[in-house]
């Protein structure tokens, strides 16, 4: 508390603090005082003369006692009710007439008038000065939430440190597996089963890091709610302050399965292989994010999260190729949809053409990788990879304006819902409009 005064007098802001029967030391850091009882306002003003407003009134505080607890005690129902059971004195009236006595008095006093005075001059103040709204700039706010968010990435262990060593791991298996797979007419199902396995699996496991987004959403609701920055801000950083432990994943484990299953050497084929699973990974990443903004739970988040992803590998033309798809929903338009398609197509297109495989009875019968990739896996030839790529990071971006959206749709929906339920509840309960709130314990 000694902290929170100093940076509020040095930097001139406002803070106010409910505390319930502080200690003397953190009532004396208090400039002004707010005591509420049975919604009633008892005392606003400075700290520094409620004793002397006490004792006028014929309630002063005894010697050796803390004035914070001497107020409370006094202004409050519940002690004495529970003082008072059985007694003939009645204490709870006798409370009811020292808050009637000092609610009168402060309403008859010059601080009373001086804070009617300062409250309708802040009611005429109008501009910028009393908007709500953000304190930084904008570049600002994208600057130091990105640094925050990178901190907190870099120091939980769980977050990406964890999944990178369990990349680590799979990959090893992959390279181990599919290692060295050759040219004959066998790997062409094994080529293509090992870019699907890194297309969906690799990706898939993104979703790890949905408790931490359910766990930033919300301080950014805490924050939003304060004014502090914008949502955009945000997203801007949250994507930023992730995109290097999710490049480190995409690049290093993903060289180790695949050199050791020898897929092309080129080092362009390499480059276009890390940067389709990275692009993967913020997709999955920006999906899990639209599912923490509007499933807040845990467990339902990471169910509906893996059912999503799971429609769109069932659809993506492996399991079923693209002419064998349904054509109602599974062809159209979750085949268009399905990030993985075009993932599948960049990476199939990356490794097969430009190579030769033995037929399948052997001897001198060769198939083109362009063939394969017509015939076999039925992909679509019109265009080049790097359109597949430049599709996938178009819904990156995407994903995040619809986690933007999600988030401004929410700021508005909720708030209309709570509402509507409310009424509900009142009519249920046939309850007035108008509910008086009561502050049972003295606020400071």
């Amino acid at each position: 508390m000694s902290r929170i005064a100093d940076l509020a007098h040095r930097h001139g802001r406002t803070i106010i603090a409910s505390i319930h029967q502080p200690s003397s030391d953190v009532f004396d850091l208090f400039d002004h005082l707010c005591l509420l009882s049975s919604g009633n306002t008892i005392y606003f003003g400075p700290i520094s003369l409620t004793s002397e407003f006490f004792a006028s009134n014929g309630f002063p505080c005894p010697q050796m006692r803390n004035p914070s607890d001497h107020f409370l005690r006094t202004i409050n129902k519940d002690f004495n009710m529970v003082i008072g059971e059985g007694s003939e004195h009645r204490p709870t009236e006798i409370t009811s007439d020292a808050i009637n006595i000092l609610e009168r008095s402060y309403k008859s006093s010059s601080i009373f008038q001086q804070v009617l005075r300062q409250v309708a001059q802040s009611s005429s103040m109008k501009g910028e000065i009393v908007q709500r709204g953000s304190q930084a700039r904008f570049f600002t706010q994208c600057c130091v939430l990105t640094k925050r968010s990178f901190v907190n990435m870099y120091r939980d262990p769980g977050y990406y440190w964890l999944r990178l060593a369990i990349y680590f791991a799979i990959c090893l298996c992959i390279g181990t597996i599919f290692y060295d797979i050759g040219f004959d007419y066998k790997s062409i199902q094994a080529r293509g089963s090992m870019l699907m396995f890194v297309a969906t699996y690799l990706t898939f496991m993104a979703i790890g890091g949905f408790p931490s987004f359910v766990e930033d959403l919300k301080i950014f609701r805490r924050e939003r709610f304060n004014g502090h920055y914008k949502p955009v801000a945000f997203t801007i950083a949250n994507m930023l302050s992730s995109a290097p432990f999710l490049l480190a994943i995409s690049v290093f484990p993903a060289a180790i399965a695949y050199y050791m299953a020898g897929l092309q050497r080129g080092p362009q084929h390499f480059i276009f292989f890390t940067l389709i699973l990275y692009s993967s990974m913020l997709l999955v990443e920006g999906l899990m994010m639209i599912v923490a903004s509007i499933v807040p739970d845990y467990l339902m988040g990471i169910i509906t999260g893996s059912a999503i992803q799971a429609m769109m590998v069932l659809s993506c033309g492996f399991f079923r190729l693209p002419g064998d798809l349904p054509k109602p929903i599974w062809k159209y338009p979750l085949y268009y949809i399905a990030f993985h398609k075009y993932a599948n197509q960049g990476y199939y297109k990356n490794e097969f053409l430009g190579l030769n495989f033995s037929g399948n009875g052997g001897g001198n019968l060769s198939i083109s990788g362009e063939d394969v990739l017509k015939d076999y896996w039925q992909m679509e030839l019109g265009y080049s990879k790097w359109v597949d790529l430049a599709i996938l990071i178009g819904m990156v971006v995407a994903y995040r304006l619809l986690f933007w959206v999600a988030v401004k749709v929410g700021e508005e929906v909720k708030p209309m819902v709570s509402s509507f339920l409310l009424g509900k509840k009142r009519h249920v309960l046939d309850l007035p409009s108008s509910i008086p709130v009561v502050v049972t314990n003295s606020t400071l």
